[in-house]
């Protein structure tokens, strides 16, 4: 198996529930589609639930380093934050998030399935 050396940002939310979750993942889709998913290198934006109805995890993935430091650097942050708290305070229920930075993160090892 490959290793994919692409480049991740991790935005990690806690919830107080299911809905709460569904509703999240709906406005921060829409908010990757606005306001980042044409930028030179992003690949995709995949959201994790917990099963608890506890926590999303929002994992944007980018081609390289450089690409999300372009979008870091020439994107309309204010616009973009903006809409994000526009869209938590739109929740029916609490979402908050669970760090003080975007961390971002490079794949350095993958394990993959292997016959016995």
């Amino acid at each position: 198996m490959s290793t994919d050396n692409g480049f991740y940002s991790i935005i990690d939310y806690t919830v107080d529930g299911p809905e709460t979750q569904a509703e999240l993942v709906s406005a921060f889709a829409e908010i990757q589609e606005r306001w980042v998913s044409f930028y030179p290198g992003y690949r995709s934006s995949r959201f994790h639930v917990s099963t608890d109805g506890a926590r999303v995890f929002n994992i944007v993935h980018w081609e390289s380093e450089a690409d999300y430091r372009n979008f870091v650097e020439s994107s309309d942050t204010e616009g973009r934050m903006s809409a994000i708290g526009k869209a938590l305070e739109g929740l029916s229920g609490r979402a908050e998030l669970r760090m003080a930075e975007v961390p971002t993160y490079k794949v350095v090892r993958e394990v993959g399935p292997r016959a016995r």
